[in-house]
């Protein structure tokens, strides 16, 4: 059974995501579909969304932090409002154009776990690390579970290769399979792969050994779409 998510990134409305939601809801059910969805739609389009069990709504960022003076943040006084349990941390978007610090990256990931939330831990490296080969781009993963606590019952790690994010360039199965295989025999832990999957090739990069499913941005943003992927993937 795969894992299926989807990151709105800085799109949609609240309308847009709620027809969104209401369309994807509909599809899961009435076809039975097996898979675990997450959707991560903007902080400002969170609501409560009447969903099945397998269709999780998550929090694409927070603050570690209840409530308090944090300009532009959230916080779980926020996320509690409509029982968000579920949130995206690490995405290197944040780290490497929001300048979030690996320390600051673990702060906030050991403040959600002692909550219970269930955490997508991001991990990817930038092209000119992937340029020096395989081995340097391990080191510069495993760097970033400095201060990470693996063995979180509820983590979900999802590989983003930085060059591959938004670009329209895909890793190639072995770049996938090698990196997947690396990490899956250091923590055994759901792990998905980001970075330009598309309708066209989400099965096959899904069907790749130790590959658990999918963090997909810019394709899951139309439901038409977002409904193929899960489509395509049900059944591995």
């Amino acid at each position: 059974m795969a894992i299926i998510a989807s990151n709105f990134k800085t799109n949609h409305t609240r309308k847009t995501t709620k027809e969104f939601i209401q369309t994807v809801n509909s599809y899961l059910e009435e076809n039975k579909i097996e898979n675990e969805v997450i959707v991560f739609p903007t902080s400002s389009s969170l609501d409560n969304f009447n969903t099945v069990c397998n269709l999780t709504i998550g929090a694409q960022n927070a603050y570690a932090v209840n409530s308090g003076s944090f300009t532009g943040e959230i916080g779980t006084q926020q996320l509690d409002e409509f029982n968000i349990k579920t949130i995206l941390i690490g995405h290197s978007e944040r780290r490497h154009i929001l300048g979030e610090t690996q320390e600051e990256i673990a702060l906030k990931y050991e403040f959600y776990k002692d909550l219970g939330y269930k955490i997508v831990y991001c991990i990817g490296e930038p092209l000119e690390v992937k340029q020096e080969g395989l081995q340097a781009t391990l080191e510069y993963i495993y760097e970033q579970f400095v201060g990470i606590d693996t063995n979180y019952e509820n983590l979900i790690l999802a590989y983003e290769p930085v060059w591959a994010i938004g670009t329209g360039v895909t890793a190639t199965n072995d770049d996938i399979k090698n990196v997947h295989n690396a990490i899956k025999e250091k923590i055994n832990k759901p792990l998905l792969y980001g970075g330009s999957v598309k309708v066209e090739n989400v099965a096959e990069i899904c069907a790749i050994p130790n590959v658990d499913g999918a963090l997909i941005g810019t394709a899951s943003w139309i439901k038409e779409d977002f409904i193929q992927i899960i489509e395509n993937t049900k059944d591995l």
